[in-house]
């Protein structure tokens, strides 16, 4: 490594940000990437641990020490270009990724852990800065036509490497610009939609057609965000195109099946974060859900639902509140007994600091209101004995609520674009495709293949990436007999 004594000389350092007061008031990106002295800082701390966990805990197993060297040593070209050997979107995951690899560090088991994230996120901006990122246009044209059904980041991943490779791909999203998830599901103060458009370019240089507005499928869902002008059916696609790659999201939200549901102010979180991004880009609505004079209550204790508490902060709710069904984790995680997994230990988000009250082990058991608006939320303790939830004797409480919004999770992709290739799906909903052996992400339908929270439910960009990469290079070998892509 560039300095073999750097984890024991320095502490590490986070990005700074904008003071949470002053953030509150835009809807800007507030943190920026290290300069150049405090990532060489940060890169030393990298150790010579000899088998670097941070690979395997990262989805996409990036070359995490090498380009930790690179960085050390000044090279941030050669760094970007091992970056992006593994990540066609370190943009994204610098940004928006919660860190496995973090998790997995060796450093991590007796001090805090390399900054990985922030040095992938200084890489790919010095990219970005010194004109670094170009298209990569193929030399060769296979011939060969690919449909690509949703830009979110798997479908994204996969357009690109069969482009590279000389395949003509075609982008199918029903919403009204590219990006899938990505667009409308993660708010501009943490990802401005400026990264997704910079890539669009890119990929359109290198050969990519992007059609938005289009739904592929027969009826469209009523319980998702609609924007879509036009409708192709499978079996266009599959008439049209040598192969079909469905890689949409897990949109299908949870439900909260509770007396007074059906009451307005009731919303899904999807429902509530895409018309914001709308707002920014520049549309006009006429109808839009604020949170603005309200009190707001988030049931659901994730990304989702924090994503929520930074957009209703920052609209001027009046109190913001969020519940989480499952109790309180602990503040610092047992390392011995969770290293190198994800370990489950209290999380703070930038969305928090920013203003909100958090209750742990609360369990909603009904709306309340008048005229047909939600008033209030009757609520309880609970806890878990024997593996199974029940309610604590005596610990209803009930709570001002003017907006209620569901952020518990998404339980599927789209059945009905599914039930339209004729896809078989899994126990859980999801397309049935395998990742191991013979016919990787290839589902029961002849050149129909799956990838992402379309085919492993929700889960991280960073998995979408590497299940668009994967499933390329699998669509490629199919076509041609061989791939010169990288799994």
């Amino acid at each position: 490594m560039g300095k073999i004594t750097g984890f024991m000389e320095y502490q590490r350092l986070q990005e700074a940000s904008e003071a949470p007061l002053a953030r509150k008031k835009h809807y800007k990106e507030f943190s920026v990437h290290l300069t150049n002295d405090q990532v060489k800082v940060q890169s030393a701390r990298c150790m010579d641990c000899g088998i670097p966990f941070c690979n395997n805990g990262c989805p996409v197993n990036n070359i995490i020490p090498d380009w930790n060297d690179l960085v050390y040593n000044g090279n941030y070209k050669l760094a970007l270009e091992t970056l992006h050997s593994t990540n066609n979107f370190p943009e994204f995951t610098g940004r928006i990724c919660p860190a496995p690899c973090e998790s997995a560090c060796t450093l991590g088991i007796n001090d805090d852990a390399v900054g990985i994230k922030s040095i992938e996120h200084f890489i790919i901006d010095k990219g970005w800065e010194n004109g670094w990122v170009l298209p990569q246009i193929s030399a060769i044209k296979t011939g060969k036509k690919i449909a690509v059904v949703g830009s979110g980041p798997a479908g994204l991943a996969a357009a690109q490497q069969l482009a590279r490779v000389g395949h003509d791909v075609t982008v199918f999203e029903k919403n009204d610009r590219v990006g899938g998830l990505l667009r409308y599901g993660i708010p501009d103060f943490k990802m401005e939609k400026s990264h997704i458009d910079k890539r669009v370019t890119q990929m359109q240089a290198e050969g990519v057609t992007f059609r938005t507005g289009v739904f592929v499928g027969k009826d469209f869902p009523s319980n998702i965000t609609n924007w879509a002008k036009e409708t192709v059916s499978p079996e266009q696609l599959q008439k049209d195109f040598d192969a079909v790659i469905i890689a949409g999201g897990a949109e299908t939200p949870r439900d909260l099946p509770v007396p007074g549901r059906e009451l307005k102010g009731v919303h899904f979180a999807m429902d509530f974060l895409p018309l914001q991004n709308k707002i920014n880009a520049g549309d006009k609505l006429k109808d839009q859900l604020l949170a603005t004079g309200k009190n707001v209550i988030v049931i659901g204790g994730g990304d989702t639902g924090s994503d929520c508490v930074g957009t209703s902060n920052r609209h001027g709710a009046k109190s913001v509140a969020q519940f989480e069904l499952m109790p309180q984790p602990p503040e610092q995680e047992n390392k011995p007994l969770v290293w190198p997994y994800w370990p489950t230990k209290l999380r703070t988000s930038s969305s928090h600091e920013e203003g909100c009250d958090r209750d742990w082990a609360v369990a909603t058991k009904r709306l309340e209101g008048k005229g047909g608006k939600v008033e209030k939320l009757i609520a309880c303790r609970v806890e878990w004995k024997d593996g199974k939830m029940q309610e604590v004797a005596d610990s209803e409480f009930e709570m001002k609520a003017d907006l209620v919004l569901l952020a518990m999770g998404f339980v599927s992709p789209v059945q009905q674009v599914l039930e339209a290739f004729g896809v078989s799906m899994d126990a859980r909903g999801n397309a049935k495709a395998t990742t191991d052996g013979e016919g990787c992400y290839k589902t029961n339908v002849a050149n129909v293949y799956a990838a992402g929270d379309m085919r492993r439910g929700q889960s991280l960009v960073v998995w979408a990436i590497r299940e668009g990469r994967q499933c390329a290079r699998e669509v490629d070998a199919a076509l041609m007999g061989d791939s010169v892509l990288p799994r």
